[in-house]
């Protein structure tokens, strides 16, 4: 870690520090709680983030993110939980046409890296990769909701807790987790399991989704529930 960065995580704690006071004054940073049936919710976490050499490589992916997931991935196929792929990729990538699947995006982001052509780009990555009768789903903009099936997909399994992980914190992850509570699920930000590729990123973002939007839980912890729910339900 380099000084600066270590600078700005002590900056950030303090800043975090004087917020919970505010926060739990005014009454943020409540529980949303665990609920009876999870799903896992890997966003993201496709080549084109989670390998070196593109547009949207994101950190901490091979020392924390991956081993995290294979947790979760183990904890679930155990225990016969839902677990759905999230990635993300694009028909249409001339930034010209005016029928392109990239919507406006990428007159902010270089979204045409992802084509859905090259499969190996938005294949999920091989030491997390799906198995037979974990779903994949394709989505266009930053929510995994937005625009999709996932919360019928969810309901109709009768889902009523998503584990959230994969990348980016400030844009995917985030969107994912703000329109799974608008659409009635608990959602649940597994902490190391979250990435991104700025400094200070992840901690900002996790500070304030667990003030307001859902609750950060660490991997350990969310473990022992997929390992449990189902005894707790019986």
């Amino acid at each position: 870690m380099s000084d600066d960065v270590g600078e700005l995580k002590l900056r950030l704690e303090e800043a975090f520090r004087v917020a919970t006071k505010l926060y739990q004054k005014r009454g943020f940073q409540r529980r949303i709680g665990f609920g009876r049936k999870p799903a896992l919710v890997n966003v993201d976490l496709a080549n084109a983030w989670t390998r070196p050499g593109n547009p949207f490589t994101c950190d901490d992916i091979d020392n924390q993110i991956i081993p995290g997931v294979q947790q979760l991935l183990r904890a679930c196929r155990k225990n016969n939980h839902l677990v759905v792929h999230v990635t993300t990729c694009y028909q249409i990538t001339d930034r010209e046409d005016p029928y392109t699947d990239m919507g406006l995006w990428h007159h902010k982001i270089p979204v045409e890296a992802v084509n859905q052509s090259n499969t190996e780009l938005w294949a999920i990555d091989s030491r997390i990769a799906p198995i037979s009768g974990e779903h994949v789903l394709i989505k266009k903009q930053a929510s995994a909701f937005h625009g999709t099936y996932l919360a019928s997909y969810l309901r109709s399994a009768g889902v009523d807790t998503i584990l959230v992980t994969g990348v980016t914190a400030t844009a995917c992850v985030r969107e994912t987790i703000c329109d799974g509570l608008a659409d009635g699920f608990r959602p649940i930000a597994v902490k190391e399991c979250i990435g991104d590729r700025i400094p200070g990123a992840v901690d900002w973002n996790l500070f304030d989704i667990d003030a307001k939007f859902g609750d950060v839980v660490p991997v350990k912890q969310c473990v022992d529930y997929l390992n449990t729910v189902n005894m707790r339900n019986d």
